[in-house]
């Protein structure tokens, strides 16, 4: 393997093929990283009332098992923000899945709710960084020109987990106790870390230190000839987040997720009991929504590579709005809620992946973990609160219907209203950047 200059690797250049092979093999690799860490989180809520039964836990505490997660991966995210990017890649990614293996085994071995809430966090703590790192590695392995169709194999991920994964995991529980799936997600995670150690490289390309120009509030880098020892460092966090493009890219993330976070976990409970959806077809209802984002995911790389963040980003954003205020915002039972469903998912899926492309052309290689890490924690802190926020603004009725749906909509509706300009914004200044400067006269 070599370094390139971007701060990755690359195969020796004797063959094109085998380029794209080794770039294909990073790919599945961090998807698979994606699946074991989504799962690991995913899982968890669904079997609530089978560990909860067993360790005399009470249901009103199991909030408080999800938000410990929620709540470590923010923290760690901005605290891994200060030092990820001092280290190689597949060293970092390692021991972020190494701890993500073992929190994940005590929370099989928990013997009461303390025990399992100690587990919990520490698998946020692990979790956030391996997802920072995992996307670290696609920018830095991935060129611009195919990043968006990698960004959907690795965001697949997602929705191989709620398809495949979590029923699974259910199925486990039902068969050998609340405890199998937090010991079989564990030593998938463990294979996972071994064919890393074995496959990647050390990617520490981004090491190299490099000069950083500033230009207004933006700034460029460029490699240091000779000593590269004499080099001025990458710029701090501070200097960082005092970029506008990374700004923005931050308030996307906040408005993506505090939209979707005031929706989403009330969405199930609004079909059942305000549509009257048969509570044995929700299954059904999920699995059809996670096929159609993943085959979704595919195609919205590809269109993004060919055409752009935005032009995908827009019209998928006019698809969710109309589905939020005329699906979740007004109770019609005559509504096709698989048809809609599968709309949302899918138009959700090329959005995402158009912000995440968007976002990882936004730092250098020598930052971009802890512009990774910073993002994490922005975006498990805008969950944490969009669920909060949902909390003050519905209540139930006698006859368990949602009370409140309409203006939960009109929130999610405006916020996700907002993300095709800011998107926008952030596109416009990363082509600003990358515009080779006119020739001097």
């Amino acid at each position: 393997m070599a370094r390139s200059r971007r701060g990755g690797y690359e195969s020796r250049p004797l063959n094109p093929m085998q380029r794209h092979t080794s770039e294909r093999a990073v790919i599945l690799l961090v998807a698979m990283v994606q699946f074991v860490n989504i799962l690991d989180f995913m899982m968890v809520m669904p079997m609530g009332p089978d560990f909860a039964a067993a360790l005399g836990i009470p249901l009103s505490r199991l909030g408080l098992i999800g938000g410990s997660y929620t709540l470590a991966a923010m923290i760690s995210g901005l605290v891994g923000s200060l030092f990820l990017d001092r280290f190689g890649r597949r060293n970092a990614l390692l021991v972020a899945m190494l701890g993500l293996v073992v929190a994940t085994v005590l929370g099989g071995l928990a013997r009461g709710f303390s025990t399992l809430l100690l587990a919990r966090v520490i698998a946020g703590a692990f979790g956030g960084p391996a997802t920072a790192v995992s996307m670290s590695i696609i920018a830095d392995t991935v060129p611009a020109e195919r990043r968006g169709k990698a960004m959907g194999v690795v965001m697949g991920a997602f929705s191989l987990a709620s398809v495949f994964g979590v029923p699974l995991g259910l199925e486990l529980a039902r068969r050998g106790g609340w405890r199998l799936p937090f010991f079989a997600v564990a030593s998938l995670g463990l294979v996972a870390t071994a064919v890393g150690a074995a496959l990647l490289p050390p990617l520490r390309g981004h090491l190299a230190r490099r000069v950083f120009q500033a230009d207004g509030l933006a700034g460029t880098y460029r490699d240091m000839p000779g000593n590269a020892a004499a080099a001025q460092p990458s710029p701090g966090t501070l200097d960082l987040l005092r970029r506008p493009a990374v700004l923005l890219t931050y308030a996307m993330s906040v408005t993506a997720m505090l939209g979707g976070f005031v929706l989403i976990p009330n969405i199930s409970p609004y079909l059942l009991h305000n549509l009257g959806y048969p509570r044995e077809h929700l299954g059904m209802l999920y699995l059809c929504g996670g096929v159609s984002s993943f085959v979704g995911l595919q195609f919205a790389g590809r269109l993004v590579d060919r055409f752009g963040g935005l032009r995908i980003a827009a019209p998928a954003t006019v698809v969710i709005v109309w589905v939020v205020v005329e699906g979740f915002g007004r109770a019609r039972p005559w509504m096709p809620v698989v048809a809609v469903f599968v709309l949302w998912m899918t138009a959700m899926s090329f959005r995402n992946v158009a912000m995440q492309t968007v976002a990882s052309k936004v730092p250098s290689p020598a930052e971009r973990a802890r512009f990774m890490s910073l993002q994490s924690a922005v975006q498990h802190g805008a969950s944490a609160l969009g669920a909060m926020v949902s909390t003050l603004m519905l209540t139930e009725g006698p006859d368990h219907r949602m009370v409140g749906m309409p203006r939960v909509a009109a929130v999610t509706a405006t916020l996700f209203a907002a993300l095709p300009f800011l998107l926008g914004m952030v596109e416009r200044r990363q082509r600003a950047l990358e515009r080779p400067p006119a020739l001097a006269g």
